[in-house]
C-alpha cells in the first residue's frame, strides 16, 4: 500500500535516519514519485549486530533499533503496559504490514497466526492480573481465549511445563531484518547517504556533522535516540538472544506471564528462535549481562525444554527511543516532519503512524506552492 501524494511536481525530501521509519517513509515517498535522500551514520544498509566486526571495529549496539527487535505484532498483549492508542494503532498496522509485504514481493515477511500466553501453576495470580488489563482496553478487539493443555499441545507441541495458556487471536509477527533490507532494496530511486550523521533538522534543511547544510522541500526527522538533544528522547536498553534450535517446533510468538520477567520466545525460522526482552532504563550499549542471559534463557527453557541443546548464535543489545510518557509523537510544521518515541512498539506502530503522517503531509502540501 503506497500513500497517494498530491499531483504536481515531485518534491525533494530529505530524511534523517535510515531505521524502520526512515526506510518505510523513503520507500513510500519514492513510490509516489518524490525525490528522496536519506542520511544515516551507519556504514551501509546491512545490520551490524553487537560484537560484530565492522571495518576493524567491534559494534556496540549502535545499529538501527529495528534490526534488534523480535518483530512481534501484538497489540492485545501490549495493553499490559501501554495505552489504548498504542493498541488501536497496532491493530491497524497488522493489515498494513501484510499489504506492504505483498508490495515488497515477499508476503511471507508477515505471519498472522495469533500468539500464546502461558504461565506456570504458581504464577496464575500474576497472569490473571495481566489478563484483566488486556480485557479492559475499551476497544472492539478480540479477547484472550483460555486454552486447555490439550488445546495447547495441539497448537504448540514444543511447549511443556506450563499449567495455564491463552490464545490472542489476530496477533502476528514480522521478520525485521528481512523487511528492513527489502525496504531498502525496493527503494531504488532513493539516494542513500551512508556514513552521514545529521546533527540538526530544521524546516527544509538537514545539517550534517561535516557542517554542510542540505536544502529540501521537506525535511523529515526520524533519528530515534539520535535526535537528542533536539528532542527529550531517551534510550531504553533491550536485550535479545538468538538461538539455533533445529526443528524447534514453535509455530507462533510465545509470552511467559511471570511476576518478575517479560519473556517472549519468537520463531524466526524453522531452526532459529529469539528470546527477549529485558527492558532496562539505561543507555548503556555494552554487551548483554550475565543476569539477563541467565534470566531470559532459563525462563525460555522452562516453557520449551527442547531448547536445552540449542546453540547461542548471538546476544544483541540496542536502545529503544522513548519520550517521557513512553508514547509516540508526530509533529508537523511547514517543511518539517518529526516522528519519534516509538519505544518498544516500533514494528507494531510504524505502518499506521506513517500512514497518518503521510495523510497530514499530503493535506499540508496541498496548501503550498509546491502543488
Amino acid at each position: 500500500m503506497s500513500m497517494e501524494m498530491p499531483t504536481g511536481p515531485s518534491l525533494s525530501i530529505g530524511i534523517a535516519g535510515a531505521g524502520l521509519l526512515g526506510r518505510l517513509l523513503a520507500w513510500q515517498l519514492s513510490r509516489a514519485g518524490h525525490r528522496v535522500s536519506v542520511f544515516d551514520p551507519a556504514a551501509d544498509e546491512q545490520p551490524q549486530f553487537n560484537g560484530q566486526q565492522v571495518q576493524g571495529q567491534q559494534v556496540q549496539g549502535q545499529q538501527a533499533a529495528g534490526f534488534t527487535a523480535a518483530g512481534m505484532l501484538s497489540p492485545l498483549a501490549e495493553l499490559d503496559n501501554s495505552s489504548i492508542e498504542v493498541a488501536r494503532l497496532g491493530w491497524r498496522s497488522i493489515p498494513l504490514w501484510q499489504a506492504h509485504a505483498v508490495a515488497l514481493e515477499q508476503p511471507d515477511l508477515v505471519q498472522v497466526r495469533g500468539s500464546c500466553l502461558v504461565a506456570h501453576r504458581s504464577d496464575l495470580g500474576a497472569a490473571q492480573r495481566v489478563l484483566a488489563r488486556l480485557s479492559n482496553g475499551g476497544l472492539d478487539l478480540p479477547q484472550a481465549q483460555a486454552l486447555t493443555m490439550a488445546d495447547l499441545a495441539e497448537l504448540e507441541p514444543a511447549v511443556h511445563g506450563v499449567a495455564h495458556a491463552w490464545m490472542l487471536p489476530g496477533e502476528g509477527q514480522i521478520n525485521p531484518v528481512a523487511t528492513l533490507l527489502a525496504l531498502h532494496a525496493k527503494a531504488q530511486q532513493v539516494q542513500w547517504h551512508w556514513g552521514q550523521r545529521v546533527t540538526a533538522v530544521r524546516p527544509n534543511e538537514l545539517q550534517l556533522a561535516s557542517g554542510e547544510n542540505t536544502r529540501f522541500d521537506w525535511a523529515i526527522d526520524v533519528r530515534g535516540v539520535g535526535a537528542k538533544p533536539e528532542w527529550p528522547v531517551r534510550g531504553v536498553r533491550g536485550e535479545v538472544a538468538w538461538l539455533q534450535a533445529p526443528n524447534h517446533g514453535l509455530n507462533r510468538p510465545l509470552r511467559l506471564l511471570h511476576p518478575r520477567h517479560r519473556v517472549y520466545v519468537v520463531p524466526r525460522t524453522a531452526d532459529i528462535v529469539l528470546v527477549g526482552a529485558s527492558e532496562i532504563e539505561s543507555e548503556d550499549r555494552s554487551p548483554v549481562s550475565l543476569r539477563s542471559v541467565v534470566e531470559l534463557l532459563s525462563a525460555a527453557h522452562s516453557v520449551m525444554p527442547g531448547l536445552a541443546e540449542s546453540r547461542v548464535l548471538r546476544l544483541d543489545t540496542n536502545l529503544r527511543p522513548a519520550l517521557p510518557d513512553n508514547e509516540p509523537l508526530t509533529e508537523m510544521a511547514p517543511g518539517l516532519l518529526r516522528i519519534n518515541g516509538l519505544f518498544r512498539h516500533g514494528w507494531l506502530l510504524a505502518p499506521a503512524i506513517v500512514e497518518d503522517a503521510l495523510t497530514q503531509l499530503a493535506e499540508m502540501i496541498g496548501d503550498t506552492e509546491h502543488v
